[in-house]
């Protein structure tokens, strides 16, 4: 699943100009939010961290791999295009780690 955000969420937020701070403020917040949407409707809210893997900047954008201490399996990427302005978020699930003989 792909959610994109535009521009017009940071007009709203009085932002001109992405700092990498901001970005990963951004990016904290919206896979938090993400993870309490998508908990079973009958849980509770657990404690959970946000934490980055792992952030750069790389051909005009800043990506960002990040996960949560919920034992869910999932894993996201939230990437800052500066040319438009916009940050696109991946959510990811982890099915298997499979060791593979060479």
């Amino acid at each position: 699943m792909m959610v994109t955000t535009n521009a017009v969420l940071f007009a709203t937020m009085g932002v001109s100009k992405m700092t990498n701070k901001l970005f990963i403020e951004k990016a904290i917040k919206l896979v938090s939010d993400y993870a309490v949407e998508h908990l079973d409707v009958t849980d509770t809210v657990p404690p959970f961290d946000v934490f980055i893997v792992w952030d750069c900047y790389i051909l005009g954008n800043v990506k960002a791999l990040l996960s949560t201490t919920l034992m869910d399996g999932m894993y996201y990427e939230v990437t800052y295009n500066k040319a438009t302005n916009e940050i696109y978020f991946d959510a990811y699930k982890k099915f298997e780690n499979r060791k593979i003989d060479l």
